[in-house]
């Protein structure tokens, strides 16, 4: 994969998605065939958007969440500014074709994260952390059939991210919380409540920033200090629909909720 292909493949994406259509594969000439290659093509994504990198997602979080998708480990993608909203915001449901919610815990950076040889431990990532925050993502993929694009094209393909809702920070006191304890209750018009726990992303939320830190690094890419890391689902993936009302609920730490037009 050079770097003429990998922005062929960028902008193949890119017009997908702002057209809504979905494709079934990348064309083989610029298809990636492995992690770095997929990478290497969502980096060309940012030359689409008119904003900084306002933050970075995590996917498949979850064991159940990767064999649906058919990969063996989580992946990155970019939070790009024009896909995030705001607690209490009504959004529209667009093009969605997953058509799911999901209740996240989000960090924000209160410094960079520079690249390194060696691989960042807990203890210097969580320092580099100024708040919690409470989050709703909202996943979709531009491919036909996602669940068997494979991990190369999903990376490609922005690690599936869509809409993200930052809801408020959390209080301080999160620091002294087991999170991977934490329960989380999801809630979606008409349906049964979604419960949920910090142990659902990767073990804890904080193992699945500190994942997201050293994938960054291995990569070349700084965690940048303003920047948010959401990371992944604590509950099943809620099916939503347009008309929707959304909330997590995430006990002392509070709720975020939005709408679907």
């Amino acid at each position: 994969m050079n770097l003429d292909n990998a922005k062929q493949a960028a902008e193949l994406l890119s017009k997908t998605w702002r057209s809504g259509e979905v494709i079934e594969a990348l064309p083989t000439a610029v298809r990636p065939t492995d992690r770095e290659a997929g990478y290497l093509i969502q980096a060309q994504l940012e030359q689409f958007s008119e904003q900084p990198v306002f933050g970075w997602k995590i996917a498949a979080t979850s064991s159940a969440g990767q064999a649906h998708i058919g990969i063996d480990g989580p992946i990155a993608g970019r939070i790009f500014a024009e896909t995030v909203y705001f607690d209490g915001d009504t959004i529209p449901f667009g093009a969605n074709r997953m058509c799911v919610a999901e209740a996240e815990f989000a960090f924000k950076m209160g410094r960079d994260l520079e690249p390194r040889a060696e691989r960042y431990e807990m203890d210097e990532v969580l320092d580099a952390v100024a708040d919690l925050y409470l989050a709703i993502e909202t996943p979709d993929s531009r491919f036909e059939d996602f669940v068997r694009a494979g991990g190369p094209q999903l990376i490609a393909d922005n690690a599936c991210a869509y809409r993200f809702i930052l809801g408020p920070k959390a209080p301080a006191v999160w620091r002294e919380l087991d999170l991977a304890a934490h329960e989380t209750l999801g809630r979606v018009t008409g349906q049964a409540d979604a419960p949920g726990r910090g142990a659902n992303v990767l073990g804890d939320p904080r193992l699945a920033l500190l994942w997201l830190v050293n994938e960054l690094s291995s990569l070349g890419i700084t965690l940048r200090a303003g920047q948010y890391v959401t990371t992944g689902t604590t509950t099943v993936p809620m099916p939503i629909k347009a008309g929707d009302r959304v909330s997590a609920d995430f006990g002392v730490l509070g709720e975020v909720s939005c709408s679907f037009l």
